[in-house]
C-alpha cells in the first residue's frame, strides 16, 4: 500500500517496489512504474496502484459425479499481474489520495473471476466420470485440466492476469459415501489382520508344542540319566558291601587265626607248666600252692593248723630224700 503525506496544497506519494503505480492527470498517464515517489496535487490527479507480487487464493468446489455422488475439491490457485496498465484499464485499482488504500476491491474481483473459471472446469470434470473413477484417478488428472483451462482463458489475458500455480490438495466424496467406499477395503484389511493374527497364534502354538516336546525330551533324558545314576549307585553300594563283607571275612579269619595261635600258645604253655608240676613231689606242690595263695592274700587274720595236717606234712618230709648241697 502506498504512503501519502499532505503538505498544504500538494501531497507526496511513496510506493513499495512490489506495487506498480500509475499516475493520471486530465485522463492521461503521467507517471507509471514500480516503487515510485512523487509529488502531486490531489484535486488534479488520479492514481492507481496495481500489486505485482504473487497472490494465492483458496479454492473449494463441491460438485456431482456422473453417478450423482457428491464430491468436494479443495486446493489453491496462484496468480500475479503481468500487464499492470491493462489491468488498471479493466479493473479499478484507484486509491484514496488521503489514505492510500484502494477505493474498491480489485484483488477480490480478480480472485472471484479465477474461482469461477476454475470451478466451471472442475464441475465439468466431475460430471464426466463416476465417483469410483474420479477417486481412482485422484486430483492429478483434474489439476492438469484446471491448469489448461486457466492458461487458455482469454478473459484472464485481457485483464493482464497470469496463473502461476494450481494445487489440489483434496478430492473426496461425502462422509457417508467415503465410509461406504472404505468398507470393502477395511474388511479386506481386517481379514488380512485376522489371518495374520491366526498365523501368529498358530506359530505360537507350534512354538509351545516344540517347547513342550523339548521339555519332555529333556525330562526323559534326565530320567534316563537318573536311572543310570541309580543303577551305578546301586552297583557301587553292592560293590562296597561285597568289599566290606570280604574285608570282614578277612578280618574274621585273621582274628580266628590270632585266637588260634594265642590259645595254642596258651595251651602249650599250660601243658609245659603241667608237665613241670607233674614230676614234683606232693609236698612241693603243696608248698607252691601255699606260696601262690599267700601271694594273692593281702591279710591273714588267723591260721588253723590241725594235728592231722601237721602229721601228714611231716610224713611227706620223711619220705622225700634229702638233697645234698654243695660242700
Amino acid at each position: 500500500m502506498a504512503t501519502i503525506r499532505r503538505y498544504g496544497f500538494v501531497s507526496q506519494l511513496r510506493s513499495e517496489a512490489s506495487s506498480h503505480v500509475i499516475g493520471y492527470r486530465k485522463g492521461h498517464v503521467r507517471r507509471s512504474g514500480r516503487g515510485l515517489a512523487f509529488w502531486f496535487r490531489p484535486e488534479a490527479a488520479s492514481i492507481a496502484e496495481v500489486p505485482m507480487d504473487d497472490r494465492e487464493m483458496t479454492l473449494f468446489v463441491r460438485g456431482r459425479s456422473q453417478d450423482f455422488q457428491s464430491v468436494a475439491v479443495q486446493g489453491t490457485v496462484g496468480w500475479h499481474v503481468t500487464d499492470p496498465v491493462r489491468s488498471a484499464s479493466r479493473i479499478d485499482f484507484s486509491i484514496d489520495l488521503r489514505t492510500g488504500r484502494h477505493q474498491g476491491e480489485p484483488v477480490e474481483k480478480i480472485e472471484a473471476r479465477l474461482a469461477g473459471i476454475a470451478s466451471q472446469a472442475i464441475l465439468q470434470h466431475l460430471g464426466r466420470a463416476p465417483v469410483r473413477a474420479l477417486l481412482d484417478a485422484g486430483p492429478a488428472a483434474l489439476r492438469g485440466e484446471v491448469v489448461a483451462v486457466l492458461a487458455n482463458d482469454v478473459s484472464l489475458a485481457e485483464i493482464g492476469i497470469t496463473v502461476v500455480s494450481v494445487r489440489l490438495t483434496n478430492l473426496a466424496p461425502s462422509s457417508e459415501l467415503e465410509r461406504a467406499l472404505q468398507t470393502p477395503t477395511f474388511e479386506a484389511l481386517q481379514q488380512k489382520a485376522d489371518e495374520a493374527t491366526f498365523a501368529r497364534r498358530a506359530l505360537a502354538v507350534e512354538k509351545e508344542r516344540a517347547i513342550a516336546e523339548n521339555e519332555l525330551a529333556t525330562r526323559t533324558e534326565l530320567a534316563r540319566r537318573e536311572k543310570g545314576l541309580i543303577a551305578e549307585e546301586t552297583q557301587n553300594a553292592r560293590d562296597r558291601a561285597e568289599g566290606l563283607a570280604a574285608a570282614r571275612q578277612v578280618e574274621a579269619a585273621a582274628e580266628a587265626e590270632r585266637i588260634r595261635l594265642v590259645e595254642g600258645a596258651r595251651a602249650d604253655a599250660e601243658q609245659r607248666r603241667v608237665a613241670a608240676y607233674r614230676d614234683l613231689a606232693p609236698a612241693t606242690l603243696l608248698g607252691l600252692a601255699a606260696h601262690e595263695l599267700a601271694g594273692k592274700l593281702e591279710t591273714i587274720e588267723h591260721l588253723n593248723v590241725t594235728p592231722d595236717l601237721l602229721a601228714a606234712v611231716l610224713g611227706e618230709f620223711r619220705r622225700q630224700p634229702i638233697l645234698a648241697g654243695p660242700r
